[in-house]
């Protein structure tokens, strides 16, 4: 995808040299018959927090008015509002 990595060191820009000789290899390496190229790609999801003093305090674990399990059936619920009104 040309995606540029994110360690510390790393070149502020992926160039267009490097993206195109790196096609050019997976193309040659992995070309279909009718000359398509198949491609897979993994996503990754990452978060980082580090807690601050201006920021809301959790609430206190047990203190939730909902559970879980009952947010499955919030369609349900709504759809029911709906027919009533």
């Amino acid at each position: 995808m040309g995606e540029s990595n994110c360690a510390w060191n790393r070149k502020a820009l992926l160039h267009r040299d490097t993206m195109l000789a790196a096609a050019a290899v997976y193309g040659e390496m992995y070309r279909n018959e009718d000359g398509s190229i198949p491609a897979t790609y993994q996503i990754y999801y990452m978060i980082g927090w580090k807690y601050h003093e201006s920021q809301a305090r959790p609430a206190e674990r047990g203190s939730a008015t909902v559970s879980f399990g009952e947010l499955g059936k919030i369609n349900n619920l709504m759809s029911q509002g709906k027919k009533s009104q």
